[in-house]
């Protein structure tokens, strides 16, 4: 078997390449093989020429490379790796060196914030003795008094807004009681309504109208239809009266005057019967149906004046 690693120059051998080292070598040929490939692909049509040449690369027997390629190699990565190492050297010097700066900086920061602030109570202390503290004790009972001052002035605001509180929380009370007093009484006159609509008798509807003026005694219609039912009853003078006093409270209530003109004319006052349907009939003309056949305006129906009316309002 030939020698592939012939002896050097200096006639002396060179031992062999390591395994790692023709796997480095190796790798790096094949790198090498795989970057000039694709140019060589493209160059075929002008590399016919070098047909025969390429055969005797291939008829070679033994490797391309020799003991100095692979030291040049190897030297080349060594520099490779002493360049980075002096690299990485640089960086951690500048890396030291900021970070030195950097803590510089801060401790004249420091110091120069610590220089102030012994300025600012030596500037402090002369303003003190230029106005007169002389002493601590002084101070002291100085800002004592200016602590009471600024408590007794917090204390006598929130006295105030106390106050004011309390004020607006009692008239929110008293409105909230007024108003469930109202919803209660709203309520109760509603039932009473109600139950008058459903009593049979005369005198049984005049106690609920009793109760409900007892709850609200400028209860308009209250009033009206009590003098309704005691119109019922034989009592014209009564209903008279509480016409009357419907009237006081609200003298556009049409009911009213029709109520009043009804209890005239059971007293035979006709002319101030007459006047009170007449004003009933124009605030509403409702009653005009029912004043034909009220029994109340029986004594009004057989005069002229009441004819007259009816043909002037239908007319």
């Amino acid at each position: 078997m030939k020698n592939l690693y012939p002896a050097s120059n200096n006639s002396t051998i060179t031992k062999p390449p390591s395994k790692h080292s023709r796997r480095l070598l190796l790798g790096h040929l094949f790198s090498l093989l795989l970057l000039i490939l694709p140019a060589l692909t493209m160059a075929a049509p002008e590399n016919r020429q070098q047909t025969g040449q390429d055969k005797v690369i291939e008829d070679l027997k033994k490797p391309l490379y020799n003991p100095f390629v692979e030291r040049y190699v190897l030297d080349e990565l060594k520099m490779l790796r002493t360049d980075m190492q002096h690299q990485r050297a640089e960086y951690i010097e500048r890396f030291t060196s900021t970070e030195l700066a950097a803590s510089d900086r801060a401790i004249n920061y420091a110091t120069s914030t610590v220089n102030n602030i012994f300025y600012v109570i030596a500037a402090a202390a002369s303003i003190l003795a230029l106005v007169g503290w002389s002493s601590i004790r002084e101070i002291r009972h100085k800002l004592n008094d200016v602590i009471e001052q600024k408590v007794s002035n917090i204390s006598e605001d929130y006295e105030q807004r106390l106050l004011t509180l309390e004020t607006k929380l009692k008239d929110r009370t008293d409105r909230i009681i007024s108003a469930q007093e109202d919803i209660t009484r709203t309520n109760t006159m509603h039932s009473l309504w109600m139950r008058a609509g459903l009593e049979a008798t005369h005198q049984a509807k005049i106690d609920v109208y009793d109760q409900i003026l007892s709850i609200n005694p400028n209860d308009v219609e209250a009033l009206t239809y009590k003098a309704d039912e005691v119109l019922e009853i034989g009592e014209p003078q009564w209903a008279l009266n509480l016409c009357n006093s419907a009237l006081s409270i609200d003298e556009t209530y049409p009911y009213a005057f029709y109520q009043r003109a009804c209890a005239n004319s059971t007293l035979n006052h006709l002319d101030t019967a007459f006047e009170d349907l007449k004003n009933a009939i124009e605030l509403s003309s409702t009653y005009i149906d029912e004043a034909k056949n009220d029994k109340g305006l029986e004594n009004l129906r057989s005069t002229e004046k009441f004819e007259q009316l009816l043909a002037s309002v239908t007319g």
